[in-house]
């Protein structure tokens, strides 16, 4: 896969986050143990689970892009250059091609720079990891799924780009709004009454709180599936929608 040859070329880049995961799970496990001394059953979850519930998280934040970071940013600059119009005449359809590339590099980041900080959490802290086989097998299609949910969130953002311009006000928004609700702050078990029931059933829940419940026996796989594939066939088709309706007027900033 081309994202996965193009993002393993950067082995220095790739060995400074393995480093900054593993730091800052560290720091976040000291912060969570401290938090559910006094909470011991915060969310539903025991002291092991919310340890496996950070490294997890570190897993996958670089895996899922969580605060953006991957294909996102090359595509805004295409949109604001006029680029974007030689991609469009290419034989290939730009969604797909850029699925392909962003699940590319979400592999490659899963095992450069997630297995490690992962393995050091398992290593060094009691954690709550399952015995059965079909239980990875399900956490793992869960992670797949994770990554086609949220290259789809990141594709609608890019696209806003042919009617802004400029994205960053949209990457930031993106980077706050991904932090809170994938759960990457907190388990979003901890969030209680309405609001807690309505971020459960956001897009960005698919990133990390449905697998990481999956893995610790939380909650029926097939829920996490039926909720990974709704806003995954939801979010591609609203793509195709913005995309369809973008590439009618294809701007050249300044021209």
């Amino acid at each position: 896969m081309g994202g996965f040859r193009r993002y393993a070329t950067y082995r220095a880049a790739t060995a400074a986050g393995v480093f900054t995961n593993t730091v800052f799970g560290l720091i976040l496990v000291y912060t969570y143990l401290a938090l559910w001394d006094e909470r011991p059953d915060l969310g539903g979850y025991g002291q092991a689970q919310a340890v496996t519930y950070v490294w997890l998280g570190q897993a996958l934040y670089a895996t899922l892009a969580v605060q953006g970071g991957g294909f996102e940013v090359e595509l805004m600059e295409r949109i604001r250059t006029g680029a974007v119009a030689i991609d469009l005449y290419r034989p290939v359809d730009l969604q797909g091609w850029w699925l392909a590339q962003d699940l590319g590099r979400s592999a490659f980041q899963l095992l450069g720079r997630g297995v490690v900080p992962f393995l050091f959490g398992v290593a060094v802290f009691p954690v709550a990891l399952p015995d059965d086989p079909s239980t990875w097998a399900a956490f793992l299609t869960t992670v797949l799924l994770a990554m086609v949910v949220s290259y789809a969130i990141r594709y609608l953002v890019a696209l806003s780009a042919f009617w802004l311009l400029d994205g960053t006000g949209a990457m930031q928004a993106l980077m706050i709004v991904s932090m809170l609700c994938s759960g990457m702050v907190l388990p979003l078990n901890v969030f209680p009454g309405a609001f807690g029931e309505v971020v459960r059933m956001l897009p960005w829940a698919a990133l990390l709180q449905g697998p990481a419940d999956v893995l610790m026996g939380e909650t029926s796989a097939l829920r996490v599936f039926a909720l990974q594939g709704g806003w995954a066939v939801v979010l591609l088709a609203a793509g195709r929608l913005l995309q369809s309706a973008a590439t009618r007027r294809v701007v050249v900033q300044g021209g």
